[in-house]
């Protein structure tokens, strides 16, 4: 059995399959990590979701912010924006089929026997990898609640608290938890959030770097596969720490990580 990790698909189904026949995967036999981002800005968002949703014994997600985005425009929560491609999600006879896998699906994920764990956006450098499961897994069950899922869409929007309190409680807790695992990309060594630059990692505000970066990071040692950030092409430069958001959706390639032997694949092929 080989695991294969990707990056963001964006709705960009055709890379993606591209990818799976160049390494020859067998969803009877092989496993996908997904990073997040499985929808949204491309052209087969749907496609995407009812292909993923067809293999999904064969599939390990965690959740992305445009992921959570569409939760929460399909429960009227947020309208649609300028440039989303969720439309055709939200007319789909099987939509809540789809949304329904959606929702069960985890902001963390880590694998013991690799001792690999999977995240959308990062894990702040003040939270040990046990916290950061445990933070997560309060998300987690917000999604899964039906009662308490409106509640979660309708408060997950905003960027403050930009930092982790545990003295944080309901809606405003599980923001900031949200924050970390599906947007961050640069913040202080205490977690302080900076959710507005988006560049490369030479781009980084005055006293923040790149979550990964800061030396004091409770989950050096660890191996985390992460996405979100396609400025950064796939070049992160630490050790231990895969990027693989290399911009499909926006031109680039899409990257495929071979979990046990570290072989990179990518696929440019045209999106539409």
């Amino acid at each position: 059995m080989a695991v294969y990790a990707v990056g963001d698909l964006q709705g960009c189904l055709k890379p993606l399959k591209c990818l799976l026949e160049q390494v020859a995967f067998d969803p009877a036999h092989d496993q996908l990590w997904l990073v997040g981002d499985l929808v949204n800005r491309g052209p087969e968002s749907l496609e995407t979701l009812r292909f993923l949703f067809s293999i999904r014994h064969a599939v390990t997600c965690v959740l992305g912010n445009h992921d959570l985005h569409l939760l929460a425009v399909a429960h009227n929560i947020e309208r649609l924006k300028k440039g989303d491609t969720l439309r055709e999600i939200l007319d789909a006879p099987d939509r809540n089929d789809l949304l329904d896998w959606l929702r069960q699906q985890k902001l963390v994920h880590h694998d013991a026997e690799r001792q690999v764990t999977l995240v959308h956006a990062g894990i702040p450098p003040q939270w040990t990898l046990n916290k950061a499961l445990r933070r997560a897994a309060e998300v987690e069950q917000a999604l899964r609640d039906d009662t308490r899922l409106p509640l979660f869409l309708d408060g997950m929007y905003g960027n403050e608290p930009a930092k982790w309190n545990k003295e944080l409680h309901g809606v405003t807790r599980l923001r900031v938890i949200t924050n970390y695992f599906t947007r961050m990309r640069f913040c202080k060594a205490d977690g302080t959030l900076d959710l507005k630059s988006k560049e490369g990692i030479g781009s980084a505000p005055p006293g923040f770097a790149p979550w990964f970066s800061h030396p004091q990071r409770k989950t050096r040692g660890e191996k985390i596969i992460f996405g979100h950030w396609a400025a950064l092409e796939g070049n992160c430069q630490e050790p231990g720490i895969y990027a693989l958001d290399t911009g499909c959706v926006w031109g680039g390639a899409m990257t495929l990580l071979n979990v046990d032997s570290g072989e990179h694949h990518r696929c440019t092929c045209p999106r539409a």
